[in-house]
């Protein structure tokens, strides 16, 4: 059984975290680190983004050692399209942190968010990661969590304890993502922390396993960011019988890893710029996970479905002509469709339904949509959210 704790990031034992204001951003926190106190192994999953920024091609590099101890993150300042100098800035980002914290470079990853095509004003960062070092705590994982943030209206944290093989496992997360979000592993970032006792590349397995439920399964605009990422780190600090194979111990971990990140992905949803509405859509009886997915990102990434939601109008004609452009595994006349409780299509034909019961379940902040394509077994959940003015004024100004 899993149970939610406060704490974020740093409810995890032997985690510290802090977050300061360097000056990249004018008046808000935007350097943030995580420190294990003692060695840790690490996962990640990266942007398939052929433009990679600086940061993800330093931490894709590093992510291969057999110890991880420390992340640092800026926010304001993507570091992306940066040629040799954002490189250059990366590693020095790393240096420092190592340098401050008596650690190996390559026990260091490194991340970055913001504006696009820019060059880090170092000056200011140099500073801002001694500053983050100094301020180092076990309280500090709210404190990492509004660092990272850029057009976010809010701290995107949770943790979460379970009982494995007798002993108490923690899981801690924070994330930022509010537009540019449809990650393909937005400008979504999210860091895990755990201190359970797992082999590195089960580690890695379970992260992928997880992201392909969650984070991958989220989408603001379709656009999928430079700099997206997933960092996951486990200590150890638990003392569970280390998890070497993919028995029992492994599959109640992924459990509760997905309890959390599918919690982290809702929360950037909820938080997408100008987001009024939260979509949820269900498809039962898919062939498989990719065929899945893809028609569940057609649905929720169609301008056309989005403004629908806006405007709370049940035009559930849009939903079904998305599903027909984004995949051809499917037979229309086995199609049944649900707005809420509320059933619109059965069978590929429109039925009559109550006006007023459909405007009363779009009207809600949360809107479910259930649609069964009776093709497979395979059921995927995929969240996404309403396209709204606000959406457009937010990124019509993004750099100004």
């Amino acid at each position: 059984m899993v149970e939610t704790i406060s704490g974020g990031i740093t409810a995890v034992p032997g985690i510290q975290a802090s977050g300061v204001s360097c000056g990249i951003k004018e008046s808000k926190k935007d350097l943030a680190i995580i420190y294990s106190k003692v060695p840790a192994v690490s996962a990640a999953v990266f942007t398939t983004n052929l433009i990679k920024a600086a940061p993800v091609l330093v931490s894709a590099r590093n992510i291969k050692e057999n110890v991880t101890r420390a992340v640092v993150v800026n926010s304001g300042n993507a570091n992306a399209c940066s040629g040799p100098r954002g490189l250059n800035d990366a590693e020095r980002m790393v240096l420092l942190t190592a340098g401050h914290l008596d650690l190996d470079p390559r026990e260091v990853l490194v991340s970055s968010t913001g504006v696009i095509g820019e060059f880090l004003p170092m000056e200011k960062v140099e500073k801002g990661i001694k500053k983050a070092v100094e301020a180092l705590s076990e309280s500090g994982g709210s404190e990492a969590a509004e660092a990272i943030l850029t057009t976010d209206t809010v701290r995107k944290e949770m943790s979460c304890r379970f009982v494995l093989s007798g002993k108490t496992v923690t899981i801690g997360a924070m994330a930022k993502g509010s537009g540019m979000i449809c990650p393909n592993m937005a400008t979504m970032l999210a860091f895990i922390t755990t201190d359970v006792n797992i082999k590195k590349e089960l580690l890695q397995k379970a992260l992928q396993e997880s992201v392909k439920c969650s984070y991958n399964l989220i989408t603001v605009d379709g656009d999928t960011s430079t700099n997206d990422m997933v960092l996951l780190l486990a200590n150890g600090n638990a003392e569970n019988p280390q998890i070497t194979e993919e028995g029992e111990d492994f599959q109640a971990f992924l459990e509760a890893l997905n309890y959390v990140n599918k919690y982290m992905a809702r929360q950037i949803i909820y938080d997408g710029e100008g987001t009024t509405k939260l979509i949820e859509v269900t498809l039962q009886g898919v062939r498989d996970y990719e065929s899945g997915r893809k028609m569940a990102m057609g649905i929720l990434n169609s301008s056309l479905v989005k403004t629908a939601f806006f405007g709370e109008d049940a035009n559930w004609g849009r939903i079904i002509t998305a599903m027909g452009y984004s995949s051809r595994d499917f037979d229309p006349e086995k199609v049944d469709i649900f707005l809420g409780d509320l059933q619109v299509m059965k069978e590929g034909v429109g039925l009559i339904f109550n006006e007023e019961r459909a405007k009363e379940i779009l009207s809600h902040k949360e809107i479910k949509v259930f649609i069964d394509l009776k093709e497979g077994k395979d059921i995927i959940t995929a969240w996404g959210s309403d396209l709204s003015h606000q959406y457009v004024t937010i990124n019509s100004s993004y750099r100004t």
